[in-house]
Formats: structure tokens, C-alpha cells, sequence
């Protein structure tokens, strides 16, 4: 789980790539949308 982990944020940070642990600026505003939207419907 270092720098050449492809699935962890640290090897996100390092290739400067985006996925789930590492979401872009643009899906985290979807991300907490969603979660908005599911907590009020509870």
C-alpha cells in the first residue's frame, strides 16, 4: 500500500490519477449530492 499501489490514495496522489478513493472535484460534488438527497429521504 505505498506509492505504486494503483487502488490505494496514496498511489492515486502519486500517478495523479482519480477513482474511488480519490475522487475528482467534480464528483465530489455528485458524491455529496447523492448523499444530501438520501438523507433527507429518510
Amino acid at each position: 500500500m505505498g506509492k505504486g499501489d494503483q487502488k490505494s490514495k496514496r498511489g492515486k496522489l502519486c500517478r495523479g490519477t482519480f477513482g474511488k478513493t480519490r475522487l475528482s472535484k467534480r464528483n465530489k460534488r455528485r458524491m455529496l449530492k447523492k448523499k444530501a438527497n438520501t438523507s433527507e429521504n429518510k
